[in-house]
């Protein structure tokens, strides 16, 4: 199927350009959501009619979109789930959650505008990208953690698994003093 794209499509192409998509592709994502035109006579005249409209309606979303980038962009969010105590969580962090906790500080955008490289499944500092338009992206991160004084934690720079190794270690320091003291007591009786 070819199509005329009405906006920039990641890997696919620039607004204005004539390409071959796959037809499920065209009809059921690119169609519907407005982002192409069937490439026949007719809407290819329609297109370069509008086609002045359609760059300068995508110039002005570019700059509000660059607006909101410069604010979101190295922001924190702090997303508190339950974990074991080796940090796993029991379900994972979705697009759909940092959507919620941005919504929650004062920031929209829909949970489809998130890009997770993998799925967030252990606390700690994770970057995530939102897609404010196809040529404006921000970074943010999702602080994910038990507790607020947890999140507080780790955003001064020690991780749950650190902090952790050194209770145990401490525990551990502890216990063997607490051997050598109950050996050096017992050696003192047998004299």
């Amino acid at each position: 199927m070819q199509v005329i794209l009405l906006q920039r499509v990641a890997k696919l192409g620039q607004m204005g350009d004539v390409v071959k998509v796959k037809d499920g592709y065209g009809r059921n994502f690119l169609l519907p959501q407005g982002k192409a035109l069937r490439a026949n006579e007719a809407n290819i005249k329609s297109f370069e009619a509008r086609k002045a409209q359609l760059e300068a309606q995508n110039l002005e979303t570019k700059k509000e979109a660059d607006a909101v980038a410069a604010k979101l962009d190295g922001t924190t969010y702090v997303i508190i789930r339950s974990a074991s105590d080796s940090g796993a969580l029991y379900g994972s962090v979705t697009g759909r959650d940092a959507a919620e906790a941005a919504d929650a500080a004062g920031f929209t955008f829909d949970r489809g505008q998130v890009v997770l490289d993998r799925p967030i499944k252990e606390l700690g500092l994770h970057t995530v990208t939102v897609v404010l338009h196809p040529e404006v992206s921000a970074k943010i991160v999702l602080n994910v953690a038990r507790s607020n004084e947890e999140a507080e934690l780790q955003a001064s720079g020690k991780s749950i698994q650190e902090l952790a190794a050194e209770a145990e270690a401490a525990a551990e320091f502890e216990i063997a003093e607490l051997f050598d003291e109950m050996g050096a007591a017992q050696d003192g009786e047998d004299l």
